[in-house]
């Protein structure tokens, strides 16, 4: 496992070691004792999602506020995205500001989100299959999204007409999300 960090206090990609030979490949997705001692965080998932998208589909940007927040562990399997975290912990240097990174079936790079951020995906391949695990349950009362073409947030995403759900549709703007908390 090998980590590489951004400039966001938190937020990692991680590279896992894959073993190749004549049958194929085998890796470990994830392993609780190396993924502590490797990043020095304590941290449990005790729920695990996955989702299968036809290419051009937008989900996020979406996050669950305390005390139900959540980290992610996130990877695709199959296909590829264009995974894009907004940081909205107003305390750090990065507040309000985003990161992409394309995330593609066989490259076996995952993304480590802290608590704290918006997150959404962009489908750029047909039959994706997008996988995360997630510190927190899925708690609706404590959901909420942020609309992914927020002018104010100027996220270069891959179509400016996506296929989205009405519900990622009818996020709040960012500048909304800032006013609870300025």
């Amino acid at each position: 496992m090998k980590i590489i960090t951004t400039e966001f206090n938190g937020l990692i990609i991680i590279e896992n070691k894959v073993f190749h030979d004549d049958r194929g490949h085998f890796l470990e997705t994830f392993n609780e004792a190396r993924f502590r001692i490797t990043t020095g965080m304590n941290l449990s998932f005790v729920q695990d999602n996955m989702s299968r998208s036809v290419k051009g589909v937008l989900r996020g940007l979406h996050y669950q506020i305390p005390p139900k927040g959540q980290a992610k562990l996130v990877s695709v399997f199959q296909g590829a995205v264009l995974d894009v975290v907004l940081d909205l912990r107003i305390n750090e240097p990065t507040f309000g500001k985003y990161f992409s990174i394309e995330l593609r079936g066989g490259e076996y790079q995952q993304l480590f989100i802290p608590e704290g951020f918006a997150h959404g995906f962009f489908v750029l391949e047909d039959d994706t299959v997008f996988s995360y695990k997630c510190s927190n349950y899925y708690s609706p009362e404590h959901e909420r999204c942020i609309r992914w073409n927020d002018p104010a947030l100027n996220i270069h995403w891959p179509s400016h007409n996506p296929i989205v759900s009405g519900k990622d549709q009818e996020g709040m703007s960012f500048s909304q999300y800032s006013n609870e908390f300025l």
